[in-house]
């Protein structure tokens, strides 16, 4: 309950969909990879996720390696892929798909009974212990030496399992177009491990490869859940006897078969086209989860998403705008090639809130394209820059940093020489902004009608006929074209 009222459901919002596919296709060549200890008959087997620890225990134990083992299980890997197969160009028969594990199971354990193959290299699960779990709530202990070091190891367990839960219904909520909320998924998971460890059950969270068969199987809803736990229950009080010969390796095969399925390629691919950087974060993701682990490579890669936040809020856009000929637009001179500049005019646009954490880099930035701007006029001969505008449109935000740096833009602008009319003018600072800029002793005075614009176009036509110098209405092609453009 603490974590419905800490809401600390929030956390998930750091899990982008580049991370999620990137988690997913680990996960599922991780998942996939440690199935081969069932489809190649080998015993001695890591327990660590990692590729090259699961890839080295493989090759070094080559002397295990069953080719009845191997025969039966690419034979059952091939008809469930078959299944699937099938089931994906025709969602009539998506029952072939849903049917085919179970068929599977109940097919490789007569074949396994009638055939005796246990006896002749094919691993079975053998003898299962009939019941359900006693309960444990006698055991628990709230005292003694250990417990403080029970809770830390509590916590940290309980984060992670969080995270890898939360991932995996994110992961599946993407494929299957739902929403999840982080909250109510957090209740969930610790509601269940609080009621596991009162029966005999270990710390557990939403389980990719378990999950997967389930998506694979064709659930829609939550009742799969209790169709499932019912299903078990029957099982361990019942069934048990029958799955003695039931062979490892079509629980493998099953596993392969609802995990190869979520590596999504034309997802990867479209992220590479779309955001380099995202890609970035989903290889990090997918990396971090196949050589080092999932939790890790999770923390990898969202810490490589908060730089890229950290990167976009310190190191702000600002563009040069140009009016649309014909027209009272104006635009990126980047983005549109035919904006042009207007004589006399530094026409700027900040698209990001303004604070401590970007203002001197804003400073800098917008001083730098003053010089060079004046530098391009002096060389062509054209009329000095008598108003600097900067647009605010897309400034959402400023703390005192921010208004600070509208002071130091004035004065900084004034000891550079540039001209002494030369005006710094604001357009259209939203509804928080204006009313800190006029609250602000530093920037009180400042606040004049004559420097405050609702857009550039009002501004350069209300400010054009006040020019001491008289000069075209725009810039030439040639000498636009020369105009540098710095991000």
């Amino acid at each position: 309950m603490n974590d419905a009222r800490c809401r600390l459901g929030f956390l998930i919002d750091f899990l982008s969909k580049a991370i999620l596919i990137g988690f997913m296709a680990g996960a599922a060549v991780i998942v996939s990879l440690q199935q081969l200890k069932s489809l190649l008959g080998i015993t001695d087997f890591t327990p660590q996720m990692g590729l090259v620890p699961v890839l080295t225990s493989v090759f070094h134990n080559t002397k295990e390696w069953s080719w009845q083992t191997i025969l039966m299980g690419f034979c059952f890997l091939v008809l469930l892929l078959l299944a699937r197969h099938v089931s994906i160009k025709k969602p009539k028969l998506f029952w072939v798909s849903a049917g085919a594990p179970l068929a599977s199971v109940i097919l490789s354990t007569l074949i396994v009974f009638a055939f005796k193959a246990h006896h002749h290299g094919i691993s079975v699960i053998g003898k299962l212990q009939e019941g359900l779990n006693p309960p444990s709530w006698n055991m628990l202990h709230f005292h003694g030496a250990h417990l403080a070091l029970v809770i830390k190891t509590g916590f940290v367990i309980g984060i992670i399992s969080l995270t890898e839960g939360i991932a995996v219904g994110r992961t599946f909520a993407a494929l299957k177009d739902y929403r999840v909320d982080g909250n109510k998924e957090m209740i969930a998971i610790g509601l269940m491990n609080i009621v596991g460890s009162s029966t005999s059950c270990y710390v557990t969270t939403g389980a990719f490869s378990r999950s997967a068969v389930n998506h694979n199987a064709g659930a829609k809803t939550a009742v799969s859940n209790i169709v499932m736990s019912v299903t078990v229950m029957v099982t361990l009080l019942f069934l048990m006897p029958l799955f003695q010969y039931t062979p490892n390796l079509v629980l493998g095969a099953i596993i392969v078969t609802a995990v190869v399925g979520l590596i999504d390629i034309p997802a990867a691919y479209n992220i590479w086209k779309t955001d380099k950087f995202d890609f970035l974060v989903m290889l990090c993701a997918f990396l971090g989860v196949l050589f080092v682990s999932v939790q890790q490579g999770l923390a990898i890669a969202v810490g490589v998403s908060i730089f890229k936040i950290l990167l976009q809020i310190t190191r702000p856009r600002t563009v040069v705008l140009g009016s649309i000929p014909g027209s009272d637009i104006y635009r990126n001179v980047h983005h549109y090639k035919e904006a042009v500049g207007v004589p006399g005019f530094l026409i700027l646009s900040i698209e990001a809130p303004i604070n401590f954490a970007n203002s001197m880099y804003l400073n800098e930035r917008i001083l730098r394209w003053i010089e060079e701007h004046e530098e391009k006029d002096s060389a062509k001969k054209l009329s000095s820059i008598q108003y600097v505008i900067l647009d605010l449109s897309a400034v959402s935000a400023i703390d005192t940093t921010g208004v600070t740096l509208v002071k130091d833009l004035k004065k900084a602008i004034e000891k550079k020489g540039i001209e002494a009319s030369t005006i710094l003018v604001l357009v259209n600072p939203l509804g928080e902004v204006i009313e800190k800029l006029q609250r602000a002793e530093e920037t009180r005075d400042f606040m004049r009608p004559e420097n405050l614009y609702l857009t550039v176009g009002e501004a350069v036509a209300s400010l054009s006929s006040t020019m001491k110098t008289h000069s075209p209405t725009l810039y030439d092609e040639e000498a636009q074209a020369d105009i540098p453009r710095p991000n």
